[in-house]
């Protein structure tokens, strides 16, 4: 009776100690998890969301886990959940590199249209001007094309300070949308008006 009194009491002693040997273990892999979360966090809140929820998912889980004391459960779940939060790091870097270029695209395309469009309305508003001070009407173009391109004139150039303050403010796609509407208006009133858009 004694002896099996020992025996009981030496088992729980190995299971307490057993817990408490895997309860440092496994507060430092939810310290280290968490960590490692925490650096790729606001990266993959931008270009990666669904993913950040799913991890975020697993590691309140974890949690969770050892609040209740299952350090054992935690250690056996860790590997996992380390490898979702590695693999949630690559796939906002990813999608970030992605971004950045099609970011460096479109300010390019940008550049190319601050350089452009403002030549263009420049030269119909040259021109226009020129025909308004004109008794004859060069051939090829009508009255009716001349006073068409004179009243889409200042729609032009409200569509251009569209583009330009969109751009200004950071929106570079926008920015080439309403100007590439801008050049597209431009090149038409240059077609009414005889005029090359090259």
């Amino acid at each position: 009776m004694i002896k099996s009194k020992w025996l009981a009491g030496s088992v729980t002693a190995l299971i307490v100690f057993g817990c408490a040997s895997q309860r440092e273990p496994a507060e430092q892999a939810v310290v280290n998890i968490n960590a490692a979360l925490g650096t790729v966090h606001d990266a993959a809140a931008k270009y990666a969301p669904d993913g950040l929820q799913s991890v975020e998912a697993q590691v309140a889980t974890l949690k969770d886990d050892l609040s209740k004391g299952d350090y054992k459960k935690v250690l056996a779940e860790a590997p996992a959940v380390t490898t979702a939060v590695a693999n949630l790091q690559q796939a906002a870097i990813a999608k970030q590199e992605e971004a950045d270029t099609q970011l460096a695209q479109t300010k390019q395309q940008w550049r190319r249209l601050s350089a452009e469009v403002p030549k263009m309305v420049a030269a119909i508003k040259s021109r226009v001007d020129e025909l308004s001070k004109s008794r004859r009407l060069p051939k090829g173009v009508s009255k009716a094309s001349s006073e068409s391109a004179k009243a889409s004139l200042d729609s032009l150039n409200s569509t251009w300070t569209e583009a330009t303050g969109a751009a200004a403010n950071g929106d570079y796609a926008g920015g080439v949308a309403k100007g590439q509407a801008a050049k597209d208006k431009a090149t038409e009133i240059m077609h009414e008006l005889g005029m090359t858009s090259s």
